[in-house]
């Protein structure tokens, strides 16, 4: 390969991850100001959510130009090219990412009031690990590192608890309060968008794991230790 067709490749993957950067930046960053929104019920900050959300969309057909572009014209092999197809990947992720965020955001509106109930809490709390996960799997990504993304996977189980958790008290809160039960359904659907942001931060770290190992996390996680 020509020196010079060398350099714009790799310019070209140095892009490429500053495109997925930054938009796991921006979906990061909805993520906190979502529930950020929610608990000072803030009309104003759920809205900078929403529209902040179409940069994510801009970004991500950016990646899927980009990628596209490298595998035709490149034809990278082997690390290269699991590289492009995992940031192509992670990119649809990063911005279903950003929609669950804005989901949230749009669901402020509906609830009236502040609801006295243990929910309130755990939602952020939920929110926080969810957070780390997305923050933590795109350092994976940044540094190829596997085990980060292995731990990443492995702190899914938590967010999976508060779900339940919630889950259950949020049931059991609607059947003793049933004025409540349109906003406690509200909380309920945005805890189920947390929780499908973790399922996501978990599926961009198997994506991390493959293009920096060649294999498959569930062989890794399935393998007896020795």
């Amino acid at each position: 390969m020509a020196e010079h067709t060398v350099k714009a490749f790799d310019e070209e993957i140095t892009t490429l991850r500053g495109l997925i950067a930054e938009m796991g930046g921006l979906a990061e960053l909805a993520i906190g100001e979502a529930v950020e929104a929610l608990t000072k019920r803030s009309q104003e900050l759920a809205a900078q959510v929403i529209e902040r959300d179409k940069k994510i969309d801009r970004l991500e057909a950016e990646v899927d130009r980009l990628a596209v572009k490298i595998i035709a014209l490149r034809a990278p092999m082997a690390d290269d090219l699991r590289e492009v197809l995992a940031a192509l990947k992670i990119a649809g992720i990063l911005e279903r990412i950003g929609d669950y965020a804005k989901n949230i955001a749009k669901r402020v509106s509906r609830i009236e009031g502040r609801l006295n109930s243990e929910p309130q809490t755990l939602i952020p709390a939920m929110a926080e690990i969810a957070g780390e996960m997305v923050h933590d799997v795109l350092t994976a990504f940044a540094a190829r590192d596997p085990a980060l993304a292995v731990d990443v996977i492995e702190r899914d189980a938590r967010v999976d608890a508060f779900y339940d958790s919630i889950f259950r008290n949020m049931v059991s809160f609607m059947m003793e309060n049933p004025s409540t039960i349109t906003s406690a359904a509200h909380l309920l659907f945005i805890a189920r968008n947390i929780e499908r942001i973790g399922d996501h931060a978990t599926n961009i770290a198997e994506q991390v794991y493959y293009a920096a190992t060649a294999e498959y996390v569930g062989d890794r996680l399935e393998r007896p230790e020795n």
